[in-house]
């Protein structure tokens, strides 16, 4: 379920990915990443502490994540 305000999309292309999983969970000012040893899972009770930093975008290929704004929707 989506945070109130902000909803972070990974692809299942790299969700499974371990070693992207870690470094998602090490940027993330916010801890809305978690890894484990089979991929990132999102942390839905810290999704709406998203301060838009662009981190998981700029660590992540392109397009592979995506952070939609549920109150420009």
């Amino acid at each position: 379920m989506p945070g109130e305000f902000i909803d972070v999309i990974v692809d299942a292309d790299i969700a499974k990915d371990a070693e992207l999983a870690k470094k998602l969970e090490e940027i993330c000012p916010v801890s809305i990443f978690a890894a484990s040893a089979d991929g990132v899972s999102i942390d839905e009770s810290n999704l709406d502490e998203c301060v838009l930093c662009d981190l998981c975008l700029q660590a992540a290929p392109k397009g592979k994540i995506q952070i939609v704004k549920l109150y420009d929707q």
